[in-house]
């Protein structure tokens, strides 16, 4: 019995003193961009180290950074080609794809991005997604998402939604179209206008996307 307690004691006295070293506020320092992450996979030994002093006879659990894939450092001159991964919730549509440009419709405006690109972080809104390689284009309707353009001129799109310009059926939007604005035109409270106001930009960028 006093053998139970005493060791649920210390168990109790390891677990406060591994709260405190994990919640214990870091230094601050100079936010590192994106593409600033080592080109080869580093541990945190900090937190390594923490552990094994708290929790000697536990191995320390994998940070994030074990997980993840080192990106190539930047090339010393700019390549050719664009290197573009666009993903979705669901699926893949382009994985490691080599293009010439791609633009994307971010909330600032349609965004060209060809090789040697300044790092950037994008949000997407409603619109067209262009993949331009040689004389061929791919067009996407995205709902929203984020791009990140990456120093080593790779581009990551991702997407709550997507679908290909030409798998969109015109009659459809145009029905939907008139009834989110009639949904907008008689909404009685915020959340219902709000609502009706998403479903109104939506396909109103799907009806632009289709006439242009």
């Amino acid at each position: 019995m006093h053998l139970h307690f005493a060791q649920t004691r210390r168990s109790l006295t390891m677990l406060r003193q591994t709260s405190r070293l994990l919640l214990r506020p870091a230094p601050r320092m100079a936010q590192a961009f994106s593409t600033d992450v080592p080109a080869t996979t580093t541990a945190d030994s900090t937190f390594i180290e923490s552990w094994k002093k708290v929790i000697p006879n536990i191995e320390p659990p994998k940070t994030p950074s074990a997980f993840m894939t080192p990106r190539p450092a930047p090339p010393a001159s700019i390549p050719s080609k664009l290197t573009v991964n666009f993903v979705l919730p669901y699926a893949s549509e382009l994985a490691t794809k080599e293009v010439d440009m791609v633009i994307i419709p971010a909330t600032t405006g349609q965004m060209g991005v060809l090789p040697g690109h300044v790092p950037t972080i994008a949000e997407l809104k409603p619109g067209i997604l262009s993949v331009h390689e040689g004389n061929d284009t791919k067009k996407y309707f995205i709902s929203s998402g984020f791009a990140f353009i990456h120093a080593n001129s790779v581009a990551d799109v991702i997407a709550v939604e997507a679908v290909p310009v030409d798998q969109i059926d015109s009659n459809l939007v145009q029905k939907g179209l008139a009834e989110f604005t009639q949904k907008l035109s008689s909404a009685s409270t915020d959340l219902e206008k709000a609502e009706a106001q998403i479903g109104v930009d939506v396909h109103s960028a799907m009806n632009a996307a289709l006439s242009g």
